[in-house]
């Protein structure tokens, strides 16, 4: 025994012995708190512990973890039992309990000794025999415990311990270790994920234990391309947009003259929910979150010398998806660019919208048929377009956890996919032309699973639910944007690292195309001083850091492959939760998708708030002065030229044409026809978002959420 007894037990208040009071025949001295083995290169055939510590005072701050009080009066720490398979992680647990009332009742007391910190077990050479008193110094270690030979062990109280007719338990203690085994000592308490998964101190090859695919084969765990970037890097498409279709052109060339290799085009919240900048609930807000696009004028604004068939162009809308792919189209024409030169992707994703954006015009099963309708469209004219990109995203920012994220878009998928068997649709045509769209979150090796999981889960559902064998359609690709909701508006410029972090997390999952934000986009939308930085972030990342040089770089690791496993399985079991609920669109309408993501996004900002999550610079390493940074200002005048722009494109268009194209978008609606010729044909008449829009409202009505889930 080593340290002081505090103990206010008459009976061991006064011991405070200079020896320590292990004896007996081959009998060891083995102070330690919890014994973690990794089985690795030698066979543990039987690990027993049977050895319980009274613990009588304890300094260090892993009793915490146990919820103890830090006077433990009476306290005991034993050591289960541990017997676990060849390959196995091995570990004992040290478990408190309060003493009984009578604190000789059942009692294991073998030594006394204050656990301060993991402690080196040294056992000793040759005491298998019966011998002497035997009590080799215990020094103190941090992290490893070393068995240099084999030893068996019977202990017994001794000394004080004895005297004060303290007897030890006496079944079977024994410590059998194979000679020159290594353990390491974990020494904290439980570790998790933000999506619950459990995180071990270390992962063997029993947690990996089979052999993985090469990149590009089913089902696609490790990448949808044999060579991955060896053959073609990602696309760098940085998200951007603001004010007036002047100023976003401007933006756009300044990016694809830095090395940019796509666009990814950001619209405002008027345009998003189909209201023109003139419509009186959009004053205030034209410009402000994105470009302004009300009629084909703008949108040949916007792209004017831009060669739309060299680049491929991204489009963040969704409720009025269809009519600004047409509206690109359109432009294109004009360009000379015929549309199956085209290549790009729109999002189209309108369940995510009633899970997490919020930005739905019409209910549910309409919009759903706004989207079958662009796939066909798209089958026949504009082939290499993806015609959907599955947000995933847009769920995480709303608070969802990954495992979330990853179900509930893979749910949304396969609605997509039951709408477009039903509309007639072949999977391996529309399957080879679906794409993902996910955030890329600050736990890095987390997030690599979860991008791994996705393809694996995706490549098993096309199969198996709707019979896919075309490997287009089988293997996912995704876009990745780094995490908006983890910028903070404190200490602005650290989120240049949290940035370069996620976005590494989205090259070693295998993306396709990467957006990295803005480090001020806490504050304002991006300036042209954070935009460069942020496409400079990631042309280290593909020139300066290996991450082109092999496919699936951390494939392999027994942490990766486990939480790959994981998370496929957990978000295995919620897509079957959806499913139950009838699935994807009934589980929104019943509100399920939302509920089960609030819960979560209180959780997260409850750790927050109580300090259990660290946010840098938010509720931890404060800095008294806040940095100043300068943030982009939009002109307040860029909606008033927006509202004349408009209004001079109603004066200049012929009204009958106008009229007469609106009246054949009606005549869709309430028909089973493909909507996007007739709607193609009214924006080629001059007419606006808002006035084609406002036309299905009066046939199909709005969504009213609150309503929705009363």
């Amino acid at each position: 025994m080593w340290g002081r007894d505090r103990d206010d037990d008459a009976r061991l208040a006064d011991l405070d012995p200079s020896e320590p009071m292990v004896d007996g025949e081959g009998a060891q001295a083995v102070p330690l708190g919890q014994l973690v083995g990794e089985a690795g290169k030698h066979r543990l055939s039987h690990l027993l512990v049977c050895l319980v510590l009274e613990v009588l005072d304890v300094a260090s701050p892993r009793t915490a973890a146990y919820g103890a009080d830090e006077a433990r009066d009476g306290a005991r720490l034993r050591i289960l039992d541990l017997a676990q398979h060849c390959g196995d992680v091995e570990w004992a647990v040290g478990q408190p309990e309060r003493a009984a009332a009578d604190r000789r009742d059942e009692r294991d007391l073998v030594a006394v000794r204050e656990l301060v910190a993991g402690l080196d077990v040294r056992p000793v050479h040759g005491v298998e025999q019966a011998g002497g008193r035997v009590a080799p110094e215990a020094e103190r270690r941090p992290d490893v415990l070393h068995a240099r030979d084999t030893v068996e062990l019977e202990v017994r109280t001794a000394g004080a311990l004895s005297e004060a007719g303290e007897e030890a338990n006496r079944d079977a203690h024994a410590l059998i270790l194979p000679a020159a085994y290594d353990f390491a000592m974990a020494q904290s308490g439980d570790r998790r994920t933000e999506s619950g998964i459990e995180v071990k101190p270390v992962y063997t090859s029993a947690d990996a234990p089979r052999e993985l695919e090469p990149p590009g084969e089913y089902p696609f765990t490790r990448g949808p391309y044999p060579d991955m970037y060896r053959g073609r890097p990602w696309t760098i498409r940085q998200y951007a947009g603001f004010a007036s279709a002047e100023e976003s052109n401007a933006r756009y060339r300044y990016l694809l003259e830095r090395g940019q290799t796509g666009l990814s085009i950001a619209f405002d919240l008027p345009t998003q929910l189909g209201y023109d900048s003139d419509d009186p609930r959009a004053l205030g807000e034209v410009g402000r979150t994105g470009v302004a696009i009300d009629s084909v004028a703008d949108m040949e604004i916007l792209l004017d010398g831009i060669p739309l068939g060299d680049v491929s162009t991204s489009m963040t809308i969704n409720a009025p998806a269809s009519l600004l792919l047409l509206l690109y189209e359109l432009v294109a024409e004009q360009q000379g660019v015929p549309s199956d030169a085209l290549r790009g992707t729109v999002q189209n994703d309108i369940l995510k919208e009633y899970i997490a954006r919020g930005n739905y015009i019409f209910p549910p099963r309409p919009s759903m048929r706004l989207t079958t309708d662009l796939f066909a469209y798209c089958a026949e004219r504009i082939p290499h377009w993806n015609t959907i990109s599955i947000s995933g995203y847009h769920i995480r920012e709303a608070g969802s956890t990954a495992v979330q994220e990853l179900a509930f878009t893979v749910a949304n998928g396969i609605a997509y996919c039951e709408a477009a068997v039903g509309a007639g649709l072949s999977p391996d045509e529309f399957g080879a032309h679906l794409s993902f769209f996910f955030n890329a979150h600050n736990d890095f090796f987390q997030e690599v699973a979860k991008f791994r999981a996705a393809r694996r889960l995706w490549a098993r559902i096309m199969r198996e639910r709707f019979g896919a064998t075309n490997p287009r359609a089988l293997a996912l690709r995704f876009h990745a944007q780094t995490g908006g909701s983890t910028l903070t508006a404190q200490q602005p410029e650290n989120n240049i690292v949290r940035v370069a972090i996620q976005a590494l997390s989205a090259v070693a999952g295998g993306a396709q195309s990467l957006h990295t934000n803005s480090f001020d986009e806490a504050l304002a939308l991006p300036s042209e001083h954070a935009a460069h930085l942020a496409l400079r972030t990631q042309q280290i990342l593909a020139a300066e850091a290996g991450t082109t040089e092999t496919a699936d770089p951390l494939g392999g690791s027994y942490y990766v492959e486990a939480l790959t496993d994981e998370l496929e399985a957990r978000a295995s079991d919620l897509i079957g939760r959806v499913d139950e609920a009838g699935g994807a669109v009934a589980a929104v309408e019943s509100g399920f998708v939302q509920e089960e993501i609030e819960r979560a996004a209180f959780e997260f900002q409850h750790q927050v708030e109580t300090g259990e999550r660290v946010i840098v610079g938010v509720n931890a390493f404060h800095e008294e002065s806040d940095e100043r940074i300068e943030l982009l200002r939009i002109d307040p005048d860029a909606e008033t030229r927006q509202l004349e722009r408009t209004a001079r494109i109603r004066a200049e268009r012929n009204p009958e044409d106008a009229a007469g194209a609106i009246a054949a978008v009606r005549e869709a609606a309430l028909s089973e026809a493909n909507l996007l010729p007739p709607m193609r044909e009214a924006l080629r008449a001059r007419c606006t978002v808002g006035e084609i829009c406002e036309t299905l409202r009066e046939e199909w009505g709005m969504y009213d959420a609150v309503r929705a889930r009363a």
